[in-house]
């Protein structure tokens, strides 16, 4: 069953271009990151996915409902945005009260808002956290905060904006521990990102926007191998990669995990 199916989609702000140029689209439970530079159209088609936005032509369908027939509110039990900066996300003054906010707003009842909450902070490590204040934290628990309010909803798709800006390596290990936590639990992970080494680690498929339509979708191994389309989105491949083929190697590693298994 696809979560997402996208047909036909276009989109245009009343001021300016056409943005969205005709895509068509369908997403089931496989990890996916949309890469492509700014301006290629990443947010706004998250915006359209979430409901903020409605298409100019075309239509979205999220577990099977079109977005121009519900509410953003009413989406919001399907699908949860983790926000790329934290700061823009919270606004109690205790982790609990933030983690529970999403929940008890898409309809969960105090107790079982509570119970997901709390299951959800044992997920990112945060369950001696839970009577701070978000802002005594460290960015990177923030994050895994805002993280944790979106997994206290259960919705069965989850988006993160830009991961892994400002985390350090151990807080990067987090997220992506999380991400493959989401998965076996069959929940769709979406992100929008300029991590190419975070991508080759965590997502199985890969998408790239140019100006409003898809350049390449297919696999991370097959898209991280289309060097001359990649480079025409002004896109590089993982460090990994590029390194190997400066050292002589014809075959596409995206990690060293990977390269070293292949050489044992």
């Amino acid at each position: 069953m696809n979560n997402i199916i996208v047909k036909e989609l276009h989109f245009s702000y009343p001021i300016g271009g056409e943005i969205i140029k005709g895509m068509n689209l369908s997403f089931g439970n496989e990890p996916t990151a949309i890469v492509g530079q700014n301006g290629a159209g990443k947010t706004t088609f998250v915006k359209l996915l979430k409901g903020l936005l409605l298409p100019t032509d075309g239509e979205i369908i999220i577990c099977g409902h079109n977005t121009k027939n519900i509410t953003a509110a009413e989406l919001a039990k399907y699908i949860g945005l983790v926000f790329q900066n934290p700061n823009d996300q919270i606004f109690k003054n205790k982790v609990l009260d933030e983690v529970m906010y999403g929940p008890r707003n898409i309809g969960q009842n105090e107790a079982e808002a509570r119970q997901n909450s709390l299951e959800a902070l044992e997920w990112v490590g945060l369950s001696s956290k839970i009577k701070d204040n978000p802002y005594d934290l460290s960015l990177s628990e923030r994050k895994l905060v805002t993280i944790a309010s979106i997994i206290a909803m259960n919705t069965k798709i989850v988006i993160f904006d830009e991961p892994t800006i400002a985390q350090d390596y151990a807080s990067k290990q987090k997220i992506k521990s999380i991400i493959q936590r989401l998965q076996k639990k069959g929940t769709l992970v979406l992100t929008i990102i300029h991590d190419m080494d975070f991508v080759a680690e965590a997502f199985e498929r890969v998408i790239v926007f140019t100006q409003g339509q898809v350049l390449l979708d297919g696999n991370k191994q097959t898209v991280y191998g289309e060097t001359e389309l990649l480079e025409k989105a002004y896109l590089e491949q993982p460090h990994v990669t590029q390194l190997c083929k400066k050292l002589g190697w014809s075959d596409i590693f995206l990690t060293v995990e990977e390269f070293l298994r292949y050489n044992k």
